[in-house]
């Protein structure tokens, strides 16, 4: 198994920009595709974006291309999404998840605990 722990969020101003990172322990980093999903209150989880075992590919959704760059450093084991021009609707509990294959499917193996992110107006 793979263990994931997400690590950056907070709370933002509307066009600000927000870094998160999500640390993996357990079996060879390399061998996962990444991933971010998204969930806002009372809304379904959402993909964000997704990364193959060695950064060659990467797929973002329609709604944050252009705007969130997603990242991995195999050598230190943490995936990174770099969210800029945030928008108060982006407000949701961000969570990294891995899987085998790429892309990932919607749902993910392995998931981290979520961290919250918050877009004021």
């Amino acid at each position: 198994q793979v263990q994931l722990v997400e690590s950056g969020g907070g709370l933002v101003q509307a066009g600000g920009s927000l870094r998160l990172s999500c640390a993996a322990s357990g079996r060879t980093f390399s061998n996962y595709a990444m991933g971010w999903f998204r969930q806002a209150p009372g809304k379904e989880r959402e993909f964000v974006a997704a990364i193959s075992r060695y950064g060659a590919n990467k797929s973002y959704a329609d709604s944050v291309k252009g705007r969130f760059t997603i990242a991995r450093y195999n050598d230190k084991n943490i995936m990174t999404l770099q969210m800029n021009s945030l928008k108060p609707e982006e407000t949701a509990v961000y969570y990294c998840a891995a899987e085998t294959p790429y892309p990932l499917s919607p749902t993910p193996d392995y998931w981290g605990q979520g961290t919250q992110v918050t877009v004021s107006s």
